[in-house]
């Protein structure tokens, strides 16, 4: 007897080897018994008797159980014939154990032989994660009679359904492919994807209803029909009889896109392309082999702005951007020389920016092959796409310009320093005098450039308090007027019923005043610069360039001029940190970067527009706020300041100051001020020296110097183990990024205030003595 199992149709398949083992163990025990019978009676021939009488019996009862175990098998597999051979979607049926018991031709093609396996081993290759969604189905069925859910593979995602049968389960897999594949999505027309085969793979929801169902196969739906672009046909499935005209596009790797758009009254003869694309409800071209567009539909003239009239003209006058001649495409594409496939173009007689998205299906016809492109306004997507591109860009350029700012502001650091340290050894009359004054100058001069690094990075530390701008423009507005000179006049506008806004004052004023002079820059014959602020309540969000305002109450605060202008092609890059229009040497390209950073981090949002030969007007939106003002606005480091330190400074009392910093150079500077002001100063690399160093339980410390960002522990970190042995300790955090990294990381430490680098000599001195208990 045959010990394997057979699919109709397939070849067969090996099943578990429960026969032979039975029959070897009933082989076996015939010559165990009869050696038993052989040799003398006593204990051996009992004890053999008995050996073969139990392998015969485990035998047997091997025998039984596989002969029962194959006819349950052969009833499960016949019974899935019957529910789902012919069913094009992969079904299992298994077990009350959850081990495969059949499955169906679709199944055995798919995935193999899987009988014997449990479900997370038959669709490990296939999930991302089957044994979790093999434990919520099997989980699901324990409560409800079926369940599906849609799950994700490895090249798209599956529709997993499941259906309780006696003590095992039915499950059926249909394929919905990549997120997003299948073109008829969300559209009305009637649609469906089918295999090369005739399987139909995937239907839309217009299509569903329809025909009322499901189909398998191609046949449920036309029957012997055959499917010629252009023609009518009976639909079969629904309730009422249902004509259609049909078309088709070919899709990769041969799938049909096969489109259905019912009608009464068609010619039974079918409808020509003009005709059939008239009444077609997405935009549509009959495109022939020379690239020409022979029809369109209604939908199709109003996106790429043709006429009715126009027939011939070339798709290239009509759209751009496939990264090759448009005419060469399309000659690829009837001549199958490359796979279809949806191709990102611009319509180029809009004067919008539209973009289109354009796939063209390839058909035979008698005067050789042409192709129907269809079209997708794909404005708002690509114009999303592109707002995430350029948030991505100006985050990560945000992000280089804080690290390098960081950096500069540690070599900056010591390079003030140590110039505090010489200028105390030189009188004004030295002659290397002037020159350390210069050196120091210069410095200082680059850590402004770096602070407006920072600004644009929005890591330098704010103070933001209420501002009523009413009265911050009119006492602006006088040093405004000397920055812009005596050919340029100064307009303020202000709407009386201004709400407050909550920014830095010193930061706003400092937008303010690179707007003006790169307005005055913009007008090199003069002219008036306005500067006008007023409300703006958006009821829902307003779209500006590359971002969107939520719905609120705003205060706007708009800067123009009527200069030379900015070209379109350079208007989306002024924000960038070190990109200027103006000439060599005119300008760093840190002004407008500075401006952007400082009212994003804000919550603001800035916009340009301009126009060349015109002028340009930048316009700042900030969220308006309600009196009365906070009643603390005081600064972090000025509610945490230590309370002995006035007492102490007043006395002139020193302490022991614990020093922590991995830049060498800056300890340097750091510890030799301090020796100079009186301090004792005990050095530290890193975080754990100083907890090392701070076992010594005779060691008495008073301050904690400390850089925040530092390899191995950093300083919050570091100083929380040692408070809990010292609590008194005052604290001074350091850092050459901006305050916001004190707040995000140190904001629970008591009596801490942050230092911000580059600082000099009396900054730290006096800082550090504050700090000092009383």
């Amino acid at each position: 007897m045959s010990d394997q199992a057979t699919l109709p149709g397939k070849t067969p398949l090996t099943g578990p080897p429960g026969t032979r083992q039975s029959v070897a163990l009933l082989a076996l025990s015939v010559p165990v018994a009869l050696a038993g019978l052989l040799v003398a009676p006593g204990f051996v021939s009992v004890l053999l008797l008995s050996a073969a009488g139990a392998i015969g019996l485990v035998g047997g009862y091997l025998f039984h159980a596989d002969r029962q175990r194959k006819r349950e098998t052969a009833g499960a597999e016949a019974a899935l014939q019957v529910i789902a051979g012919h069913d094009p979607a992969p079904v299992f049926l298994t077990g009350p154990d959850g081990v495969v018991a059949a499955q169906n031709p679709s199944a055995a093609a798919r995935f193999g032989d899987r009988r014997g396996q449990t479900m997370v081993e038959a669709l490990a290759g296939l999930l991302i994660s089957a044994p979790a969604v093999v434990f919520r189905t099997e989980t699901a069925l324990t409560e409800a009679d079926r369940t599906a859910e849609t799950v994700f593979t490895r090249t798209g995602h599956v529709r997993l359904s499941a259906h309780r049968v006696a003590d095992g389960a039915l499950w059926r897999l249909d394929e919905v492919g990549p997120a997003g594949e299948w073109p008829g999505e969300g559209i009305g027309l009637p649609m469906l994807v089918a295999a090369p085969n005739g399987s139909v793979i995937w239907i839309n929801d217009s299509m569903r209803s329809l025909i009322g169902q499901r189909p398998r196969s191609l046949a449920a739906v036309f029957g012997d029909q055959k499917i010629v672009p252009g023609a009518r046909v009976e639909l079969k499935g629904a309730e009422d009889r249902v004509f259609a005209t049909i078309f088709e596009l070919r899709g990769a790797r041969g799938r049909r896109e096969i489109y259905a758009l019912p009608g009464a009254g068609i010619p039974a003869g079918g409808i020509g392309p003009e005709r059939l694309f008239d009444v077609i409800p997405v935009p549509a071209l009959l495109v022939d082999q020379d690239g020409g567009v022979q029809a369109s539909n209604a939908a199709a003239q109003a996106l790429l702005l043709l006429t009715p009239e126009e027939t011939g003209v070339p798709l290239g006058h009509l759209v751009e951007g496939p990264g090759r001649v448009v005419r060469d495409w399309v000659r690829d594409i009837l001549d199958e020389r490359v796979p279809n496939r949806t191709e990102v173009v611009r319509a180029l007689r809009r004067q919008d920016d539209c973009t289109v998205r354009i796939s063209l299906g390839r058909f035979n016809t008698d005067g050789g092959p042409q192709a129907v492109a269809i079209l997708q306004d794909a404005t708002e997507v690509q114009s999303l796409q592109q707002q995430f591109a350029q948030s991505q860009k100006m985050q990560a350029i945000g992000e280089l310009a804080g690290g390098v700012a960081h950096d500069f502001n540690n070599l900056l650091t010591a390079i003030t320093g140590h110039c505090d340290l010489l200028l105390l050894r030189h009188d004004p009359g030295d002659q290397n005098y002037a020159d350390l004054v210069q050196i120091h100058q210069n410095a200082n001069r680059a850590a402004s450039l770096v602070g407006q690094l920072l600004a644009f990075s929005r890591k330098q530390a704010m103070k933001p308090e209420l501002l009523d701008l009413r009265d911050t423009m009119a006492e602006l507005t006088h040093l405004l007027n000397r920055l812009v000179g005596e050919r340029i006049t100064l307009q303020l506008s202000q709407d009386p019923g201004l709400q407050p806004i909550r920014a830095d004052r010193r930061l706003l004023d400092q937008v303010l005043m690179n707007l003006v002079v790169n307005a005055r820059d913009a007008m090199p014959e003069g002219g008036p610069i306005v500067i006008r602020t007023r409300m703006a309540r958006l009821e829902s969000g307003l779209m500006k360039g590359s971002a969107t305002l939520p719905a609120g109450t705003y205060v706007v605060i708009e800067v123009s001029d009527s200069g030379v202008g900015i070209p379109p092609d350079r208007v989306g890059r002024i924000f960038e940190p070190f990109y200027t229009t103006k000439k060599v040497g005119e300008g760093t390209g840190l002004g407008l970067s500075m401006a952007y950073g400082i009212v994003k981090q804000s919550g603001g949002y800035i916009f340009a527009e301009s126009e060349v030969g015109a002028g340009t007007t930048f316009s700042i939106y900030f969220p308006a706020h309600d009196w009365p003002a906070e009643s603390d606005e005081r600064p972090p480091a000025a509610r945490s300041a230590a309370p002995g330190g006035q007492a102490r400074q007043e006395r002139g009392d020193t302490g022991v100051v614990l020093l922590v910093e991995d830049e060498a150079p800056v300890r340097a500077f750091a510890s030799r001020a301090l020796r100079l002001k009186g301090f004792s100063v005990v050095e530290a690399e890193n975080g754990e020296e100083a907890l090392d160093i701070l076992e010594d339980a005779d060691l008495q410390v008073d301050v904690f110097v400390t850089d925040m960002i530092m390899p191995g522990k950093d300083g919050p970190a570091w100083v929380r183990e040692a408070l809990q042995q010292r609590p008194d300790v005052g604290i001074v955090f350091m850092s050459g990024y901006a305050q916001d990294a004190y707040g995000k990381f140190a904001d629970d430490i008591p009596n801490a205030v942050f230092l911000a680098k580059p600082f000099s000599l009396a900054d730290l001195s006096d800082t550090v003595r504050d700090q000092l208990p009383a």
